[in-house]
């Protein structure tokens, strides 16, 4: 499964949820403004940057800042995920 890294007030998070419902990907969200250790995570997959929204599957982890069905495709393709895949 996903796990997406989030804010509340993100609208690419907002964008990147509704894509993956969309594809029939499912995800577990978690919101780094109330986890610390998950904000930590972020910084470290991302280079210190907070950058949301950050997905992770299995041991690949990408931001999908500056959202785009495009970049999540691309993702999507590169770790090996389809479309309706648990």
């Amino acid at each position: 499964m996903i796990t997406m890294y989030t804010t509340s007030w993100c609208p690419d998070c907002h964008a990147a949820k509704q894509a993956l419902t969309s594809l029939g990907l499912p995800f577990q969200e978690v919101n780094i403004e109330h986890d610390p250790t998950a904000a930590e995570l972020v910084m470290k997959v991302n280079n210190g940057k907070r950058s949301v929204p950050t997905l992770v599957y299995k041991e690949h982890a990408t931001s999908l800042s500056r959202f785009s069905i495009s970049k999540l495709k691309a993702w999507m393709e590169q770790v090996g995920l389809q479309a309706g895949q648990p």
